[in-house]
């Protein structure tokens, strides 16, 4: 338990899963097995919204972890704990956000690969890196963090 109070066990690089289903996705639709999302003129309009909404939500958690001098580097422990900003409504924003950002991408790749590697995406998330994250917050704040994960969900 001493090392997870250190710093979390993360087994996975979180922005790798999607970045690997973003390029599978496109290689797979253009060279193998096209599999068409034919939402018309709002595939590209929808698509970048949901990347822009993303992006923002990514960029609001990274300003509030900056703002409390913690760091966003999941091979690294937490100097503090986040409960304000994007934190108060989900324990995993830069996650939900790369989630926006994926089926942005889908949108715009005119394709529902990348979609259909979503729940490889949360396993890998789920026992790779949250797991291993929420063990080192428990360890690092106690009863602090136990009370946060009982009022603020996961994802939404």
């Amino acid at each position: 338990m001493k090392n997870e109070t250190q710093r979390p066990r993360t087994l996975v690089l979180p922005p790798a899963p999607y970045a690997a289903a973003m390029v599978g996705g496109w290689w797979l639709d253009r060279h193998q097995a096209p599999l068409p999302l034919d939402w018309g003129v709002l595939a590209r309009p929808l698509g970048w919204l949901l990347v822009a909404a993303g992006v923002l939500l990514f960029a609001w958690a990274l300003l509030t972890l900056y703002r409390h001098h913690t760091t966003v580097n999941p091979y690294k422990g937490a100097h503090a704990l986040c409960t304000d900003g994007p934190f108060h409504y989900s324990r995993n924003p830069i996650y939900l956000g790369d989630w926006l950002i994926l089926a942005g991408v889908s949108a715009l790749l005119h394709t529902w690969w990348p979609m259909l590697f979503a729940p490889l995406i949360w396993l890998l998330l789920r026992y790779g890196v949250i797991r291993h994250e929420e063990a080192h917050l428990e360890s690092r704040f106690g009863d602090a963090y136990r009370h946060y994960k009982r009022r603020v969900r996961r994802w939404l």
